[in-house]
């Protein structure tokens, strides 16, 4: 396939190109520093520091090498709550942040973890934590307190003995990032039309023969096609590897019959995140027992969406939850609801025999986007069935934002 044909299928199925984005760029950035600088100022916080490498996308929306960034504390983001957004590149590449109007200061990170300094290492983290604390003097008007997302001891004890207060950045930066603004949305939508065409492609095909790898390929190779980033998980797996679910993708070759179930966690075009879950039989020719998970996993996953609406609280939507039957109970899913933006993220809803050993409190709001979840596996058959739906909230309940067709046929 040629450049043309891939901008041709790309603009078919909704995935724009970087060079002509469905909405304006700059508005979301600014939206989300807003965002930053909204939490922070309601907890009295000189500044934040981030070396996650997706709150660093989210504050910033510069992106240089994010996976392999993620390893290692080479690149983070500073940002004044009275003042500038500083980027700390890993080397120096100031074109990969050119023309994002967000971003006030360009500098190369002094990277002090072991494999970068060696020995050097307290140097570097020294020197590091005297810039840091400089900034915090020049901009905090005498406020000492710095909120940090994630940091070694490494960094964080020298810019203690600095009399800098540390709390916790990814409170921050879970609440700033749980309300989209409708241009998200505009993305957010951009990146599950590719993550469907990629359900797409992975059904058609879907055969005896071919191997969980290769299908799961076919998911990889559309995102990348069509503007998409990377897949956080390898969450695919066929017949007796579906039960109990969490199984990654592996060279079992899938058989006639089987069922195939898979959750997407796909990071597509502009960053974000979609994140669904499908099952089929291979040959499209369900067992009984097949019907019977598959229907009740459909009916927890339209129970669960239908209930939703802003102003529950979590534990609200826990107690309204549908009532899992007691034989599929002990290998229920994780979660019964979580957040979706850049990752999976804050809010997460528990099931309320979780409730009080895992809950916490909080509200469900317009603007949250969110997954449904269900995992139904059975003993008796040794598979099981993974459905989820992502979702936007309106004032009127829930909106569904992903569209592939569930088999309606088997209900």
């Amino acid at each position: 396939m040629n450049l043309s044909e891939q901008k041709i299928i790309a603009r078919q199925h909704g995935a724009m190109e970087f060079t002509n984005p469905p909405v304006d760029l700059d508005s979301v950035r600014r939206y989300r520093l807003e965002r930053i600088h909204e939490q922070l100022g309601k907890r009295d916080y000189a500044g934040i520091l981030l070396f996650d490498q997706i709150n660093c996308r989210y504050a910033s929306d510069a992106t240089n090498m994010q996976i392999w960034c993620s390893h290692y504390e080479t690149r983070c983001v500073f940002i004044a709550t009275d003042g500038p957004l500083i980027l700390f590149d890993y080397g120096d590449y100031p074109h990969l942040a050119e023309g994002i109007p967000t971003i006030d200061e360009y500098r190369v990170h002094s990277s002090f973890y072991y494999f970068a300094a060696g020995g050097r290492t307290t140097e570097k983290a020294e020197q590091f934590a005297d810039t840091i604390a400089d900034l915090v003097t020049t901009y905090g008007s005498g406020n000492r307190r710095l909120a940090i997302d994630r940091l070694s001891h490494v960094g964080c004890e020298p810019l203690l003995r600095r009399n800098l207060s540390i709390h916790d950045g990814l409170e921050v930066m879970e609440l700033a990032r749980a309300i989209k603004s409708d241009q998200e949305l505009v993305l957010m939508q951009e990146a599950i039309n590719v993550c469907e065409q990629g359900i797409r492609s992975m059904r058609e095909s879907l055969e005896p023969g071919i191997t969980e790898n290769a299908l799961w390929s076919k998911l990889h190779e559309t995102n990348i096609s069509l503007g998409g980033e990377w897949i956080e998980t390898r969450l695919l797996s066929s017949g007796p590897r579906t039960f109990p679910w969490f199984r990654e993708s592996s060279m079992r070759v899938i058989e006639l019959g089987d069922m195939v179930s898979f959750d997407t966690d796909l990071i597509g075009p502009y960053g974000y995140c979609a994140d669904m879950s499908r099952s089929w039989v291979c040959g499209d020719k369900p067992s009984d027992e097949q019907r019977r998970i598959y229907a009740y996993a459909y009916q927890q996953i339209q129970h669960n969406v239908a209930m939703l609406k802003p102003g529950m609280t979590f534990a609200e939507a826990s107690r309204a939850a549908w009532v899992i039957p007691q034989e599929f109970a002990s290998n229920k899913y994780s979660s019964l609801i979580h957040g979706i933006g850049l990752a999976d993220e804050y809010p997460g809803i528990k099931h309320m025999d979780n409730l009080v050993t895992h809950g916490y409190e909080g509200t469900i709001e317009e603007n949250m986007t969110l997954c449904v979840e269900s995992y139904i596996g059975s003993e008796r058959s040794g598979e099981g069935v993974k459905l989820e739906e992502q979702v936007v909230i309106t004032r009127d309940g829930a909106r569904l934002m992903t569209r592939y067709p569930f088999e309606m046929e088997w209900l």
